[in-house]
């Protein structure tokens, strides 16, 4: 499903040449769920933000459900991204001046989808996270495992094949986020594939795979 080869990645600054990523090979199959692990800084997020086509690297190539991406126009990637990709942020990234519903609603937006069944989607994901009551709420107005929790609703609408998370948890106390992981392992049992940047070995042990990363190299 995710094909990773020989990905590197540098980030320039005035002065100094930062080697992010370094000879990536990495592969995840169709219903996996692999956990991301290393120090800060290390290059996971890096990692994470290359294989949800939201960063491109400096050299190598990616492959997702058998198509090579580097040929890909920009418009062509930010498609493919929208239809197979959802995406959860440690900072939750809701926009507080929408309602619950509508921040749910947005990925869907890009799809040209009618607003009935935009609403109809964004009710039905609202639901799978117990968060109906909520939906006329503004986000300031949720808990943070809540917010967390309107963010998988968002993430999920769409129903992508691949779900990134980039520590999910990392915001939320130990029984919110123990909330939100059993929500991701819930979605993973259905089908979904995962990929998540976490430092919490605990909630790393619930996926399938640990990929750990130190310095931008894969060291396991």
């Amino acid at each position: 499903m995710i094909k990773l080869s020989a990905i590197s990645k540098n980030y320039q600054t005035d002065k100094v040449q930062t080697r992010a990523l370094d000879n990536i090979n990495l592969q995840v199959r169709a219903g996996e769920f692999v956990s991301i692990m290393g120090p800060s800084g290390c290059g996971k997020s890096t990692l994470l933000n290359i294989i949800g086509l939201l960063d491109r690297p400096a050299s190598g190539q990616i492959e997702i459900n058998g198509q090579l991406l580097g040929k890909y126009s920009d418009s062509q990637v930010a498609k493919l991204r929208n239809q197979t990709f959802g995406f959860i942020f440690q900072s939750f990234h809701l926009i507080n001046e929408l309602r619950v519903i509508d921040n749910v609603e947005l990925p869907l937006l890009y799809r040209k989808m009618p607003a009935a069944e935009r609403r109809a989607k964004a009710k039905a994901a609202l639901e799978k996270v117990g968060l109906t009551a909520r939906m006329e709420h503004f986000p300031n107005q949720l808990s943070g495992g809540q917010q967390q929790r309107v963010a998988i609703a968002r993430a999920m609408v769409g129903e992508p094949q691949i779900l990134l998370a980039d520590e999910p948890t990392g915001n939320l106390d130990s029984q919110m986020g123990a909330e939100v992981m059993s929500q991701l392992l819930a979605l993973n049992q259905a089908g979904t594939t995962i990929v998540m940047v976490t430092h919490n070995e605990q909630e790393a042990k619930h996926s399938n795979r640990i990929v750990r990363v130190f310095d931008g190299q894969l060291v396991q």
